[in-house]
């Protein structure tokens, strides 16, 4: 059934925050439109996430709970939350309420001002140090090896026309990096300034390891960079042993070099071993991404919903 705004929530470790993120996305909604629907993804959360969730669709029948049957990621819960969206506008936002649900209103004013899309610019972060570097360190590493520019200020919280959703979900890719896609199907977007709330989960669930195996999935699923990074390494290589071989030769002619270092001989061995290896795992990496693209895995599988049109 078709309604003018919906709103999209992956939940993981969210069981204490479930009913206060319903309660304030329906009191935000109040000036908007009493047309809406809520619905949060359970991303197999090892708490009693679902649970709340169910008890919140009890409560209100435009409340829409999907149960996701392993944990797929917050990207794909994305994905299946997108997939079961039926607004006019679209807004997606993560459940541990830093994304503020007051800020709803703001986003959808500046989207009626002819944008496709807006995103929220987080203005303050409520994180530590350790935080703050390791994002900016997934974010530095996500732009040099895919020639792309990312923000660190912006992640998925915004609002989205439903012809950009439409556009994102046709897309098969594996990797479902909500910026990335964007940059692919391209529209007019804007940006709204946002403060960025504490995280009423404590913490994050995205260690550095999380981060970088992200951006790693990115950049392989986004460009081939790094193949040609490589094939840039071989011949730098190529070229520098061959004037090392040409040097030793007139050395050794002329009488500089009266006996060859094995210490040297022994150090190319393992350098050169070692960009070989190198250069055969990038490779690896994107066979591998071939192989899991063509395999045509689910990116997502549901296995409870409740107040869906397709339960």
């Amino acid at each position: 059934m078709k309604t003018h705004i919906s709103i999209v929530s992956p939940v993981y470790r969210g069981e204490k925050m479930v009913a206060e993120l319903v309660q304030r996305n329906v009191e935000a909604l109040r000036s908007i439109t009493e047309d809406y629907e809520i619905i949060l993804v359970n991303d197999a959360s090892p708490d009693n996430s679902w649970q709340a969730i169910a008890q919140e669709c009890a409560k209100n029948p435009r409340v829409k709970g999907l149960n996701l049957s392993r944990n797929f990621g917050q990207h794909n819960a994305i994905t299946a939350g997108l997939s079961y969206a039926q607004g006019d506008w679209i807004v997606i936002m993560d459940c541990d309420l830093q994304d503020k649900p007051e800020d709803i209103p703001v986003l959808y004013r500046k989207a009626q001002e002819g944008y496709d899309y807006v995103v929220a610019r987080r203005a303050v972060k409520h994180v530590g140090w350790w935080k703050r570097f390791s994002s900016k360190a997934f974010h530095a590493t996500l732009d040099w090896l895919s020639g792309a520019h990312t923000d660190p200020a912006i992640g998925n919280f915004g609002i989205y026309n439903e012809k950009v959703i439409k556009s994102i979900l046709a897309i098969p890719q594996q990797v479902r990096g909500l910026q990335t896609l964007l940059s692919i199907v391209g529209f007019k977007n804007g940006e709204v300034l946002v403060e960025q709330a504490p995280s009423a989960r404590g913490g994050t669930s995205y260690t550095l390891h999380k981060l970088f195996a992200q951006a790693f999935n990115v950049i392989v699923a986004r460009t081939n960079k790094p193949l040609k990074f490589a094939v840039k390494l071989g011949f730098t290589l190529s070229s520098v042993s061959f004037l090392l071989a040409v040097y030793n030769l007139l050395a050794k002619w002329i009488g500089v070099i009266q006996l060859a270092g094995y210490t040297t001989t022994i150090f190319s061995i393992w350098f050169v071993g070692g960009i070989l290896l190198l250069m055969m795992g990038v490779l690896g990496l994107y066979i591998g991404k071939i192989f899991d693209q063509s395999k045509g895995l689910p990116i997502f599988v549901v296995s409870d919903e409740i107040n869906t049109e397709k339960e």
